[in-house]
């Protein structure tokens, strides 16, 4: 299944010792495929160097980079669907543009897609992630 992590949930998901690392798992041995833009790796980087250290996410960008089941998605529309954060955006791009299942996001930003009849773009969270991931085991 196709899914774009929103950075508040990778952050979340990428530690050994997360109760969510079993999604971070499921882009590495091929469950699910994590859908990535330039945009949303640049953000990731970013934000990872802030919350842990420079090294950690290196480490992380290149197992993205380097992982088969990463899909580079090229965005060719803006919808802006989000205005109170207007930066969020390009996580809902990237899905649409790749076709994703889901956005994994606990941002309540998110929350005006139930009211979006096009393009229609799912939310979960992280519980419910990890749910659908338990399920498909």
């Amino acid at each position: 299944m196709k899914l774009v992590i929103d950075t508040n949930c990778l952050i979340q998901c990428v530690s050994r010792r997360s109760r969510y690392h079993d999604l971070w798992m499921s882009f590495i041995d091929g469950r699910n495929f994590l859908c990535v833009t330039t945009e949303i790796l640049n953000e990731y980087v970013e934000i990872l160097q802030r919350e842990t250290t420079e090294n950690f996410a290196s480490l992380v960008l290149e197992v993205i980079l380097n992982n088969p089941h990463t899909l580079f998605i090229n965005t060719f529309y803006k919808f802006n669907l989000i205005t109170s954060d207007p930066d969020d955006n390009k996580f809902i791009d990237c899905a649409v543009a790749a076709g994703a299942k889901y956005i994994v996001t606990e941002d309540h930003h998110y929350d005006v897609l139930g009211n979006v009849k096009f393009p229609k773009v799912a939310i979960v969270g992280l519980d419910e992630a990890m749910q659908m991931i338990s399920n498909k085991n």
